[in-house]
């Protein structure tokens, strides 16, 4: 039997989030066929690769392809099988198929950006870093930010605004970004949270990120930053079809694990898991969402808003 010691992270890097309340809820053994959608940098996929073991197997996925070299050696370190995949991972099942691989043990779904994707300035995530106003996972295809704003309707964005960054004041914000876009003034990260920080400071008070000892206060670019995201990489539609086919890749009593970042998320796989429970599809799920403890928070700011939910099929 393998010990599996806690390996350390490595230098850089946050331990995944959740990792402990994921192995938990997966319960992976010796032998396990798993998947992890979002492999990243293999953070999450090289615990669960040691507990499948020389005789399991691990498939990882992930749509941006600049995090495979990364995990691939990450992985290969452990000497245990695995393959990876450029993929999304709505195309689960062909990428099933295509390793003649019939149901799993075991899927994990780590919804959120990886720290290395938000620090580095030319993918166009941070609203807090000049780069690019991209925000492709894959930037092999599909259309930019920029492109997208360039295009889109003031109803279309205040609508993405509401449904994926909970954005209180979307039409006034689709409104500003859409005249700035308009005017040409969209073509970086830093152009963006400039619009909406001038916005904030509407004359009677100055928006402060740290306005007294102990207290942030939410950047202005937050929320549209993340409804971007989601609306570039069609990230909603995406997780409705893996939920969608998720009980047929499982074998009987399998386990699937989701972490969400944003509430929209939450509540398709809040209703998957529940509505699946109702008619039988699973045998159990979580009834409450598992959060982060004090320590990982501490330890790692962005886990804050993470939420882990699990079912067992039946």
């Amino acid at each position: 039997m393998r010990n599996h010691t806690r390996r350390s992270t490595p230098a850089g890097e946050h331990r995944p989030v959740l990792l402990d309340e994921v192995l938990t809820a997966l319960a992976t053994v010796e032998g396990n066929v798993v998947v992890d959608c979002t492999t990243g940098w293999a953070g999450h996929s090289a615990e669960l690769l040691r507990r499948v073991g020389a005789n399991g197997r691990l498939i990882g996925l992930d749509l941006d392809p600049e995090n495979l070299p990364r995990a691939r050696e990450r992985l290969t370190a452990i000497g245990f099988t695995f393959t990876l995949h450029h993929s999304n991972f709505a195309a689960l099942p062909a990428v099933l198929a295509a390793e003649n691989v019939e149901k799993v043990d075991a899927v994990l779904a780590d919804l959120g950006m990886s720290s290395m994707q938000v620090d580095d300035a030319e993918r166009g995530f941070s609203y807090v870093r000049d780069g690019p106003l991209d925000m492709r996972m894959d930037r092999t295809r599909g259309r930019s930010a920029a492109d997208v704003l360039a295009t889109i309707s003031e109803e279309e964005l205040a609508r993405a605004l509401r449904d994926f960054g909970d954005e209180p004041e979307a039409e006034r914000v689709a409104a500003q970004l859409i005249e700035a876009a308009r005017q040409g003034k969209l073509r970086r990260t830093v152009d963006v949270s400039r619009v909406l920080i001038e916005a904030a400071n509407d004359g009677k008070k100055v928006w402060r990120l740290h306005p007294a000892p102990g207290k942030w206060n939410l950047h202005p670019a937050a929320r549209t930053f993340q409804a971007l995201r989601i609306l570039v990489n069609r990230e909603l539609g995406n997780l409705e079809h893996l939920l969608r086919v998720l009980p047929m890749i499982l074998c009987p009593g399998g386990r699937a694990a989701i972490i969400s970042f944003h509430s929209g998320e939450d509540r398709l796989v809040k209703s998957a898991f529940r509505n699946g429970t109702l008619t039988g599809v699973y045998e159990e799920a979580s009834a409450e969402p598992i959060r982060p403890g004090y320590t990982e928070r501490t330890a790692n700011p962005r886990s804050r808003s993470a939420k882990l939910r699990w079912a067992h099929l039946a």
